[in-house]
């Protein structure tokens, strides 16, 4: 038990490292993108540094839900702060979908009268803010633990979503300058689009699952059910329910009826053995209950 704590410190820490240096080099890249744009006058420049104050926003929120999260649990708040991390990577997920909308907005606007574009800076920027953005993506990636932890999953795609508009930018700047071909910004930016609206309905649908108390998608509740059935003196599993406090935190709570010659701590304890063995459930509350025991209905 205290080894697992260390470990999910462990990841914690590293999750922040991760965070704060993607931070500082995406809020960096901003500040040099704003000042290159107003000195060239470029437009394309501007734009680029709004999307990247978009994601200095939403990472430096995800840097205040992890701090959030590891605040002490309080009598009014009794699972402490971790829900945090879920609303983050919620409204990280809605901004990326405004972000989306915004851009086939103005994308269709220039397909009616694509704007002539100077390829060359164009590029020239693209090619800064995208190995930003790669840095970015590889730290968090190399520091954190960007596949089970929604929040830093949605810091994340809202980096990579720049990388793939910079590359968008580099690929469109190249076909402008070889081709004249003005409409390839707006077709390469819908594409962009779609892809950073296919992420973020990931993390949405993730985000909304958690705070809905789903059951975690790692782990089948039949099978929980059947486990605690199977375990000699268990009559009955019922009121047995799953959910996620934040990414890595499951908790369990459930009734089971035993036979009333059994020793019920014996079989509490191997419960909570199993539970955190084979589905890797820390937090458990169990009910032990035997016939005489009538406990009214339940509501869920």
């Amino acid at each position: 038990m205290h080894h697992h704590h260390h470990h999910d410190h462990d990841q914690r820490t590293q999750n922040k490292k991760g965070l704060t240096i993607a931070l500082a080099i995406t809020a960096g890249i901003m500040l040099l993108e704003f000042f290159g744009g107003l000195l060239t006058n470029s437009l394309a420049l501007l734009s680029d540094s709004g999307h990247m104050l978009s994601d200095t926003a939403s990472l430096a929120l995800s840097l205040v839900a992890m701090w959030f999260a590891t605040r002490p649990a309080s009598p009014s708040k009794s699972y402490g702060f971790y829900r945090f991390e879920i609303l983050a990577a919620l409204f990280n997920g809605l901004t990326l979908f405004v972000i989306a909308g915004f851009i086939v907005w103005e994308a269709v606007e220039r397909l009616m009268s694509p704007p002539t574009v100077a390829g060359g800076s164009m590029m020239m920027i693209a090619a800064i803010g995208l190995i930003a953005n790669l840095l970015s993506a590889w730290f968090l990636m190399k520091k954190g633990d960007v596949r089970d932890n929604v929040n830093l999953k949605s810091a994340y795609l809202h980096v990579l979503g720049d990388a793939l508009g910079s590359v968008g930018a580099i690929v469109a700047g190249a076909l402008m300058m070889a081709f004249s071909w003005y409409v390839a910004d707006p077709v390469i930016s819908v594409l962009v689009a779609l892809l950073i609206l296919r992420s973020a309905w990931g993390v949405l649908s993730q985000s909304i699952h958690i705070l809905m108390e789903g059951t975690p998608v790692t782990i089948d509740q039949a099978e929980v059910k059947k486990t605690l059935g199977a375990i000699e003196g268990v009559r009955d599993v019922h009121d047995l329910h799953i959910w996620t406090i934040t990414s890595g935190l499951d908790s369990l709570s459930c009734h089971l009826v035993v036979e009333d010659s059994r020793d019920s701590q014996t079989i509490l304890q191997q419960a909570i053995r199993i539970i955190d063995e084979q589905f890797q459930i820390k937090h458990t509350t169990i009910q032990v209950e035997t016939s005489d025991l009538q406990h009214p209905e339940t509501e869920v």
